[in-house]
């Protein structure tokens, strides 16, 4: 399996080739600056919106039989143009949710001093697995599993899931076969950005990644940015 820097190329009727799109979604409104992973009633900020026109602009011209998202709403606002370009029902798959974290609603980023407060040491001790949240083998086989249906249903052509940064990097790690457990600073998966998997039959081939949006994005907040103190975090989201 190779690696490419794009989109991919997309798959034509017969051809045995499919492709999937892992699209992040945009920037959401959190003025608290809290991780909100699974909490409902975080909605896309106006940027995030524009990020989203902007994914579905870059979308426009592909060959998109199914649009599919994740429950929460960030996700359910990324997908909708995308969608409504391509004349399609948008589908839910909760499979496609973000990562369960124990630390959901509170202030707890990188360099932002929370691994050094005892009271989060106890969910800390397996960075590994991780002991914080939902494991990452756990999200690799919901992701996957999601992966396939999207395959299945745009057999040929092309799909597009939106989901969330964590789930989106661990699979994309397990599929080119490197070690689940990282850096949150060094994921490669920024806001509206999509990581695309071209299938040959039920095979992968290939893993792309490109950002359409990214003179959107804030620096901070772009793939490999280190924080920002009083910044915006992009962590767990």
């Amino acid at each position: 399996m190779s690696s490419i820097g794009s989109a991919g190329s997309a798959g034509s009727p017969g051809s045995g080739l499919t492709v999937v799109h892992l699209v992040r979604h945009g920037e959401v409104h959190n003025p608290g600056g809290v991780l909100y992973g699974r909490a409902p009633g975080y909605h896309l900020s106006e940027l995030g919106r524009r990020m989203a026109d902007r994914v579905a602009e870059h979308l426009a011209g592909r060959d998109i039989a199914y649009v599919v998202a994740s429950p929460l709403e960030r996700a359910q606002e990324t997908a909708t143009p995308i969608a409504k370009t391509h004349g399609l029902d948008l589908a839910t798959d909760a499979r496609l949710i973000e990562a369960q974290n124990i630390f959901e609603g509170k202030n707890f980023g990188v360099g932002d001093g929370a691994l050094r407060r005892p009271g989060n040491w106890k969910y800390l001790r397996n960075p590994f697995r991780p002991s914080w949240g939902e494991p990452y083998v756990e999200q690799v086989v919901r992701m996957m599993q999601a992966l396939d249906a999207a395959r299945d249903a745009a057999r040929g052509r092309e799909a597009v899931c939106v989901s969330h940064q964590l789930p989106i990097w661990v699979v994309r790690s397990f599929a080119e076969r490197r070690r689940l457990w990282h850096d949150p600073r060094n994921r490669q998966c920024t806001l509206a950005s999509l990581t695309t998997f071209t299938f040959d039959g039920d095979e992968i081939v290939s893993v792309g990644y490109s950002e359409p949006a990214i003179d959107l994005v804030p620096p901070h907040l772009r793939a490999g940015a280190k924080s920002v103190k009083g910044g915006q975090k992009a962590f767990g989201a």
